[in-house]
C-alpha cells in the first residue's frame, strides 16, 4: 500500500512539471487563486495576448507575451458549474496530445490548489463565455444549464459567441448577453429548466 502511494505522488510531481511547462504558453490560462473580497477559491479564465496584440488593444508595449482577464467565477455559481469547468479542461492536453488531467486538481469536494492551469483555445473560450454568462444570474439552476449547454458547444461556436458578447462596445455586449442568458438558460421559474438539466447532467 504504502509503495502504490509513493507511485501515485511521484506521478502527480511530474505531472504538475508538465502543467507548469505547458502554462506558461499555453493561449488561455485558468488561474486558481485568492480575494480577499471574495469566498475561496476564485477562478479567473485568463488570454494571452503576444507583444503586438497588447500594443494594438492597450497601447502598451511589452517584452513578452500578457496575460488579460477575461472572466471570474467564485462562491455558489462556482460550485454549481464544477462539473461542468471539470469536463471542459479534461480534453486539455500537452504538445505531445497526451492528456494533462487538470480535473484532478480542480475536484468536486475542497480545492486547494492555487496557480495557472494551461487551458487549449477551446477550453478558454467555453469557460470565458461560461463565466461571462453567469454574471447577474441569481438562479443556480439557470447559471448550471447555461454553463452545461456552452460545454457542448463547438470551439467554433463558442468562440462566435464569446465575440459576439465582448466586443461590440458596452450596449451591443448587455444586449448579446442578455439574449444568450435567455436562449442558453431560459426565462427565471421556467418549469423547463429543470427538465433539460436533468437530461444534460446524464
Amino acid at each position: 500500500m504504502t509503495n502504490r502511494k509513493q507511485t501515485i505522488d511521484w506521478e502527480l510531481v511530474q505531472n504538475m512539471q508538465r502543467i507548469r511547462s505547458a502554462a506558461e504558453r499555453s493561449p488561455w490560462v485558468l488561474r486558481v487563486t485568492e480575494h480577499k473580497d471574495k469566498p475561496a477559491p476564485v477562478l479567473v479564465v485568463k488570454e494571452r495576448f503576444t507583444p503586438e496584440e497588447n500594443k494594438q488593444i492597450n497601447g502598451k508595449t511589452a517584452g513578452r507575451s500578457v496575460l488579460r482577464d477575461r472572466g471570474l467565477l467564485y462562491g455558489q455559481p462556482l460550485r454549481r458549474s464544477m462539473p461542468v469547468i471539470r469536463s471542459v479542461i479534461s480534453g486539455v492536453c500537452d504538445d505531445a496530445g497526451i492528456p494533462l488531467e487538470l480535473q484532478r486538481l480542480v475536484n468536486n469536494g475542497r480545492i486547494t490548489f492555487r496557480g495557472n492551469l494551461p487551458l487549449s483555445d477551446e477550453a478558454g473560450v467555453k469557460l470565458a463565455l461560461i463565466f461571462k454568462l453567469q454574471e447577474r444570474i441569481k438562479d443556480m439552476d439557470r447559471v448550471e444549464l447555461i454553463a452545461w449547454r456552452v460545454e457542448r458547444f463547438s470551439r467554433e461556436e463558442a468562440q462566435y459567441w464569446l465575440t459576439r458578447a465582448t466586443q461590440y462596445g458596452d450596449a451591443a455586449n448587455r444586449w448579446a448577453q442578455a439574449g444568450m442568458r435567455i436562449m442558453l438558460g431560459g426565462q427565471p421559474d421556467d418549469t423547463a429548466i429543470l427538465q433539460m438539466l436533468e437530461k444534460l447532467r446524464r
